[in-house]
């Protein structure tokens, strides 16, 4: 095997579909897959900008080059399978000043089903806000900023953090995960940062942490507002001095990770609380990226929730082909506070307790049928919203759901208002409507 070819194939692990151009923008180099992409023989020596920068006025990627800076930007080409194609184009500068520049291609994310649903790194919508994140995580991605991922619960924080992992150019070095709520200070200390024979009871042999373990990759804090407050004065440490020192440890050992870190709270709240260090908020929230909560994507529910049928008819208990009219109707009007990890789980609930080839209303969760059971209602404030109402045949749609707000949180309006994705003065204005509040 050559040393050309030896160096190929490292390119093509690394970075998949690649280019390589000279100082003065020639290619000096390219992989099979950035051919099979292209459609084009991509000849060495040729000017990349008249091959892979676009024809219409606006050329992001020939004036990144030109300015001497990362760039992103989309071109449609054929393949080799005479298919047209998307394809976006990031350009990585080789040094300071370029001594040449890296072109790393990647399709388009791909149409599903028509209407404009996409799919980009497992994560499935047709709603234009998520859209442009996963415009925004392609940009990101270039640099090695720290990220904070801005969600509720159950929205896919995570995959968010992966798909920045696969698009960077770490995605060939270790992607780890830690949970910093699901542990306690002592160990959740020792998971960080690792810890050295003996270092506590228990401790009978030297442990990486994961820090080390994601050494050239990307570590993922979630949930990173729960931190003790001692053991974020050590991430600060180990954020300034790229060094990590083990538990029991005595010399400081080098790391280079990108971190990425996620909550579902306001860091400058928690900062205000004097919950959380403002020189590590400013460290971490360099780049702030916001998911939306699935209530405000409700055009991705009935998507995710066949996505999530296909994937558990792949186990082969029941075939399924969709879901009922009444099934789509409870689905879009419920609240979803866990967000897709609830949706995922009322449809696997679904699965396993119906029969047939449809997924019917009376098949989904209580909670999504609004008939939870065993609902005591505990009144936050003067409101009779719950008591000698009418029957519930005799109240509008809008009045009924906002009842069973009520109901599944236990008569406080301020659960209910939340799950509902409005404020609790909304909530109080829409049940006088109805001569349900005082």
């Amino acid at each position: 095997m050559t040393l050309r070819s030896l160096l190929l194939g490292a390119l093509t692990e690394m970075a998949g579909a690649a280019v390589v151009l000279d100082p003065r923008l020639r290619i000096v180099e390219r992989t099979q897959a950035a051919l099979a992409l292209t459609g084009s023989p991509l000849t060495l020596g040729a000017l990349a900008p008249k091959l892979l920068c676009g024809e219409s006025g606006a050329r992001p990627i020939a004036e990144a080059l030109a300015a001497g800076r990362a760039g992103v930007g989309r071109l449609t080409r054929l393949g080799e399978d005479g298919r047209a194609r998307v394809l976006v184009v990031r350009a990585v500068p080789l040094g300071t000043p370029p001594e040449g520049w890296l072109l790393v291609l990647t399709p388009e994310p791909t149409d599903m089903a028509g209407e404009g649903a996409v799919s980009f790194h497992g994560i499935r919508t047709r709603d234009p806000r998520m859209k442009a994140l996963f415009a925004d995580i392609t940009k990101v991605a270039l640099a090695d900023s720290s990220v904070v991922i801005r969600g509720e619960t159950g929205s896919g924080k995570e995959l968010v953090a992966a798909a920045l992992h696969a698009e960077s150019g770490r995605r060939s070095a270790p992607f780890r995960a830690l949970n910093c709520a699901a542990l306690p200070a002592q160990l959740l200390e020792s998971e960080l940062f690792g810890h050295a024979r003996g270092a506590f009871t228990g401790a009978v042999r030297d442990y990486e942490g994961h820090f080390r373990m994601a050494h050239r990759g990307t570590l993922f804090l979630d949930e990173v507002a729960e931190l003790p407050l001692e053991i974020q004065a050590k991430l600060l440490r180990v954020l300034q001095e790229r060094t990590v020192l083990p538990l029991g440890g005595r010399d400081p050992i080098p790391v280079d990770v990108r971190v990425l870190a996620a909550t579902h709270r306001s860091l400058r709240a928690e900062v205000a609380a004097g919950r959380f260090r403002a020189d590590l908020m400013y460290r971490l929230r360099v780049i702030p990226l916001f998911l939306p909560a699935l209530r405000e994507r409700a055009g991705d529910i009935e998507l995710l929730s066949h996505h999530f049928i296909s994937q558990l008819g792949a186990r082969g208990v029941r075939v399924v082909k969709g879901l009922s009219p009444g099934a789509l109707a409870a689905l879009a009007r419920y609240p979803w506070p866990g967000n897709v990890r609830e949706l995922m789980n009322a449809i696997e609930y679904a699965f396993v307790m119906g029969t047939g080839e449809l997924l019917t209303e009376d098949e989904l969760p209580p909670e999504i049928r609004g008939e939870e059971p065993g609902a005591i209602p505990l009144n936050d404030g003067p409101s009779d919203a719950l008591q000698d109402l009418p029957s519930a045949s005799e109240l509008p749609k809008e009045a009924r759901r906002l009842l069973q707000a009520l109901e599944r949180a236990g008569g406080s309006r301020e659960r209910a208002a939340k799950s509902l994705g409005i404020s609790r003065s909304t909530l109080w204005r829409r049940l006088q409507r109805y001569g349900l509040g005082s």
